[in-house]
């Protein structure tokens, strides 16, 4: 599931993004997106907490997808350019939980398990959602939270630049 969200009528945060360099201005969104989405990963993770530990653990914030995942983004968002990118949800690098977390939060038809001939035939499972409903939660609280952190983050990283400046220009 991909769910994306515009932010409308920042002019002056964006003007102030700029003041940044390339580099520190990914660095800030990248922080304050990974800080705005650790309640929605921590809801998420309540919400699946029940009986699957190893999936609650592989719950991640990344910028990162599997290959499978990446390669289906890069086709879906090929003339979409955005700059910075942060995903959330099960992970396959921290374990095997992660990797049944599409199969508990879609569910799975009847099949037969073991082979045509010989195998069992499973009635499937039911749905038991945990990333919808925790988006469906925090994705209000998430914007605004962003928008605070974005605006508190900028104003620092224009400060240690600036500072840096005054350093550099000290030096000679």
């Amino acid at each position: 599931m991909s769910v994306s969200f515009k932010i409308e009528g920042l002019r002056d945060l964006d003007a102030q993004l700029e003041k940044l360099s390339k580099s520190a201005g990914k660095g800030v969104l990248r922080r304050t997106l990974r800080d705005a989405a650790e309640p929605l990963a921590e809801k998420a993770r309540a919400i699946v907490r029940k009986k699957k530990r190893a999936l609650e653990k592989s719950i991640t914030i990344s910028t990162k997808l599997d290959e499978r995942q990446g390669r289906m983004h890069r086709r879906m968002f090929r003339d979409d350019k955005a700059s910075v990118e942060m995903f959330v949800g099960p992970s396959y690098e921290l374990g095997d939980g992660g990797r049944h977390g599409h199969l508990v939060e879609f569910g799975t038809a009847p099949h037969i398990v073991g082979g045509v001939f010989k195998g069992a035939r499973h009635p499937g499972t039911a749905p038991q959602p945990f990333m919808r409903p925790a988006w469906d939660a925090d994705q209000q609280q998430m914007l605004e939270r962003l928008k605070a952190k974005l605006w508190a983050e900028i104003q620092k990283s224009i400060a240690r630049a600036e500072r840096k400046a005054a350093r550099q220009a000290a030096k000679g």
